[in-house]
């Protein structure tokens, strides 16, 4: 890499953003269910709470009781229907089932079709997921073909630049790849 402060900063944030891009796509996979339980199914559910929207981990506990049970402990017992109706309201789809102190979520078997169509939901996650990639790859480009033209790089050193933001993307890419296949391999293992 050349020394200079532009094109630090350009590979700086290209290197930002494409992290970006896979821990979306990270964060997203966390929220499809493979048939087990898996907390991180809750994380963006938002629960009307004390005059306004809280997320669900702030009001209470919530634990894997076994492979197919989720178990949520409000701190606040009051706050059980208000949690119950932002979990039908999240179409998760799973209903929660109230005991009075705790709320239970059994996560059904899934269906060799079910499977399937959450297969190609995590393939278009991921295609996005490499277009996002693919977008930030062409504007850290850009970046070097304007400081090309204003001079600030020679011929030679825009190659490398040029060449050096491919290797990071085709890195995240990768990367990419990786987490749709591991994906997919959970989803498909009964």
């Amino acid at each position: 890499m050349i020394d200079n402060e532009k094109v630090e900063e350009i590979d700086l944030v290209l290197e930002d953003k494409l992290d970006k891009c896979v821990n979306v796509l990270r964060d997203d996979y966390a929220a499809i269910r493979a048939g087990r339980a898996n907390p991180h199914i809750l994380d963006k559910i938002q629960v009307e709470a004390y005059g306004g929207m809280s997320p669900m981990q702030q009001l209470g506990n919530v634990a894997v009781s076994d492979a197919r049970c989720l178990v949520v402990s409000p701190w606040d017992k009051s706050l059980l229907k208000a949690i119950e109706k932002a979990i039908l309201a999240s179409n998760i789809g799973i209903t929660p089932t109230n005991d009075g102190s705790v709320i239970r979520l059994v996560f059904p078997e899934l269906t060799e079709e079910r499977r399937k169509d959450l297969v190609k939901q995590v393939r278009k996650m991921g295609e996005d997921a490499k277009v996002a990639a693919r977008n930030v790859r062409r504007e850290a480009m850009e970046a070097i073909k304007k400081m090309k033209t204003n001079k600030e790089l020679s011929e030679d050193e825009s190659k490398n630049c040029e060449i050096d933001i491919e290797k990071t993307v085709s890195k995240a890419i990768e990367t990419i790849d990786a987490c749709v296949k591991d994906k997919e391999k959970e989803l498909m293992t009964v």
